[in-house]
């Protein structure tokens, strides 16, 4: 059989671990040729590259060679692409849904993870994206910006976790605080300082407005917070409450190193930013600041030829949405597979674009304006 890349096709399976890859081959009839495990590293990938001299032609091409696998990057994805493989990276949802329709015992393995990426590949491909070479620059942005948000949501999960050992023994500080956040600098300190609503009770206006330093009517705000601290409050008895100090010093600590590592990382993001020559086109849409443009350009890539259309992008990003339609029936459906950090940052740009860019907030009052009499329509 001939493929559409003018010759004969070899179709490659590579479900990885941390250790090792299972890896099937498979011609253009689905024929399984060899099914291995390969170790990760040099060793791996040279055993990969006699694997696929054993059954391709004399004359054949590295692009004649497809290869599917749940990532795309790492040295294993980059050391497939330099030799000339066709690589396509696809999400672990979609592989589970292709295995599904190979079988709906509901079995798993790591041969028929395998397997099933060898068949994705071979009767799906045109559908697949190709892993495309992006820069050096936008991998390393990519690296960074990937690692700051990363840090983000770590601070997220901690401050929310900080805020329920509070919510159960110190209620009060959420009411003194609430103003300034529990992940800002100054609550942190007031916090190792007087974790308990005894502690917290005795500190002075002069302890809360050094806290306060750089910020706008620090009298004011000591005052507030004294005031707060010192009010009536429901709380636990001595043994719990000094648990639970013990509990909340931990996470501040914690917090305040994710605070310094995540203001030396958006330096980094900015500096790495700033290298690529599209920045300035980026930073020029509405919305977009350094760090929104970073992750943007991180999650889109910059390789030519990845999108065919500006409907493929959407599709990647998951702002296009999905028909479902069968007989009279119709319905319009959002598009819940997606990269969830592409979708994280232009969810902030729309929302950053509507408060501050005139013509996105007027399109957006418009849109809403219509949907609304859409909805008053069909009730």
């Amino acid at each position: 059989m001939l493929s559409i890349f003018g010759g004969s096709v070899l179709f490659v399976g590579d479900d990885w671990a941390e250790e090792h890859h299972d890896v099937e081959v498979q011609d253009e009839a689905g024929k399984v040729l060899k099914r291995v495990r390969l170790p990760e590293g040099i060793a791996g990938i040279s055993r990969f590259h006699e694997l696929v001299a054993r059954f391709v032609a004399e004359d054949a091409e590295p692009s004649d060679v497809l290869v599917c696998i749940e990532t795309d990057r790492g040295p294993w994805v980059r050391a497939l692409r330099a030799a000339g493989y066709r690589v396509f990276g696809v999400d672990p949802k979609q592989a589970a849904r292709h295995r599904e329709i190979l079988s709906s015992s509901g079995a798993k393995s790591d041969r028929g993870d395998a397997h099933a990426l060898a068949d994705m590949v071979r009767t799906r491909h045109h559908q697949l994206l190709e892993v495309a070479g992006d820069s050096e620059i936008a991998e390393a942005v990519k690296v960074v910006t990937r690692a700051h948000q990363t840090l983000l949501w770590e601070r997220t999960r901690h401050m929310l976790r900080l805020r329920v050992a509070l919510r159960d023994y110190f209620p009060a500080a959420l009411d003194a605080y609430k103003p300034l956040g529990l992940t800002s600098e100054p609550v942190l300190k007031l916090l190792a300082k007087a974790p308990t609503s005894a502690a917290a009770a005795k500190l002075t206006i002069s302890q809360i407005s050094a806290a306060l330093k750089g910020r706008r009517d620090i009298a004011g705000k000591a005052a507030a917070i004294q005031q707060s601290l010192r009010g009536e409050h429901l709380g636990q008895s001595g043994l719990v409450t000094a648990a639970y100090a013990s509990t909340v010093r931990a996470l501040v600590a914690v917090i305040t190193t994710l605070n310094a590592e995540i203001s030396t990382l958006e330096s980094e993001v900015e500096a790495h930013f700033g290298r690529h020559p599209d920045a300035e086109i980026i930073l020029s849409q509405p919305g977009i600041g350094v760090v929104l443009g970073a992750r943007v350009l991180a999650e889109f890539g910059d390789a030519p030829g990845r999108y065919t259309s500006a409907k493929a992008r959407k599709n990647y990003a998951g702002t296009s949405p999905i028909t479902r339609q069968s007989g009279k029936m119709r319905t319009v459906h959002a598009r819940f597979v997606h990269n969830d950090r592409l979708v994280d940052a232009l969810h902030l740009q729309a929302s950053c674009a509507i408060l501050h860019d005139s013509e996105v907030r007027a399109y957006y009052d418009q849109t809403t304006a219509w949907s609304h009499r859409s909805q008053a329509l069909i009730a």
